[in-house]
C-alpha cells in the first residue's frame, strides 16, 4: 500500500494568502436585490463579489443566514458569500464521488474526524432564492497533518472529489475535518462550476471555507491532530479569512466524539 509523504506545503508553493474578491457593505447588496428605497432589479449575472477578473462570468456568492438587523430588511438565505483564491493545489481531477476520504490508487483511508458537508445552491432572484440543478461542485483540502493530495511529489488524490447538485440544488461529501498548515487558518477549498446540457461548464465561483475556533480546538485535541501541535495561524491572522472569511465561517453539529456535519447555502447567478 503506497504511503504518501507528510510533509508539509513548501512556503514558496502556496499562495493562499493572495487577495480576491470583492465583498459588498450589506446596504449595496441589499439595493442590488431590491430591497428598500431606490432599489435596483438584479439582473442574471450581477455581481455582489467576483474574482478578478470573473473567469467565464460573473460569480455571486452568498449567504446561509440572514443577515438581519434590527429595523432592517434581512437579506435572503441564500445571499453574500466573498470569492477567496483558489490557491496552487487545485487539480481537475474529475473524482465524481461523494465519500472523499479514500486514496482510490492505494485504497487507504484518510485519518480523521467524518465531517459531512453539504452544499445548497441556488438562483438569487429578487428576495428569493430557487434551488439550482447541474452545478458541478469540486472540493479539496489538506488531511490532518496538513498535506493535500496529488502535489509535492505524491500521485495521491485523497480528500478530491466532485459532484453535481440534484434537483434541488444539493450535493453532499462525506470527508474530514482537516488539519492545518503554516501560514494558514483552518479551510476548505470549492469550485462551483455550472454545466450546460452537454455537461460543458458555463462559469465558475471558487472560495474558500472556514472553521470556528472552539470547534477546531476540540476537533485538533483528539488523535490524528493533536501530534501535530497547536496551528500557528487563527481565522483572525490569516489574510484570507480577514477579506470576507466570517460569511464563509461553517455552522456546525457534532463533536469530537462522533464527527461533525455542516450545511452551506450558497447563490449563484454565473453560467
Amino acid at each position: 500500500m503506497n504511503q504518501h509523504p507528510h510533509v508539509n506545503p513548501a512556503p514558496e508553493e502556496d499562495n493562499d494568502d493572495e487577495m480576491v474578491g470583492t465583498l459588498l457593505s450589506r446596504r449595496r447588496a441589499l439595493r442590488l436585490l431590491g430591497f428598500g428605497g431606490g432599489a435596483v432589479a438584479l439582473a442574471a449575472g450581477s455581481v455582489l463579489a467576483q474574482r478578478t477578473p470573473p473567469p467565464g462570468g460573473q460569480g455571486m456568492g452568498t449567504g446561509g443566514t440572514s443577515a438581519g438587523t434590527s429595523g432592517a430588511t434581512s437579506l435572503p438565505g441564500c445571499v453574500v458569500r466573498p470569492a477567496q483564491t483558489e490557491g496552487p493545489y487545485f487539480i481537475d481531477e474529475k473524482l465524481n464521488r461523494s465519500d472523499i476520504r479514500k486514496d482510490s490508487k492505494s485504497g487507504k483511508v484518510s485519518a480523521g474526524l467524518p465531517l459531512t458537508l453539504d452544499f445548497v445552491v441556488s438562483k438569487v432572484t429578487v428576495g428569493s432564492c430557487t434551488p439550482r440543478r447541474r452545478v458541478l461542485i469540486d472540493v479539496w483540502q489538506c488531511d490532518a497533518s496538513g498535506v493535500y493530495s496529488d502535489v509535492s511529489g505524491n500521485t495521491d488524490d485523497f480528500l478530491r472529489g466532485s459532484q453535481v447538485t440534484n434537483a434541488q440544488g444539493k450535493a453532499s461529501f462525506t470527508t474530514i475535518y482537516p488539519g492545518w498548515y503554516t501560514g494558514r487558518a483552518v479551510h476548505i477549498h470549492f469550485k462551483l462550476r455550472p454545466l450546460d446540457a452537454s455537461g460543458k461548464p458555463t462559469g465558475e465561483f471558487t472560495s474558500q471555507l472556514f472553521f470556528p475556533e472552539a470547534v477546531t480546538d476540540a476537533a485538533h485535541a483528539v488523535a490524528p491532530y493533536k501530534s501535530k501541535g497547536k496551528r500557528n495561524t487563527l481565522n483572525s491572522t490569516d489574510g484570507i479569512y480577514r477579506n470576507g472569511g466570517s460569511q464563509l465561517l461553517l455552522n456546525l453539529t457534532g463533536n469530537p466524539q462522533k464527527g461533525y456535519r455542516a450545511t452551506f447555502d450558497v447563490g449563484l447567478n454565473i453560467g
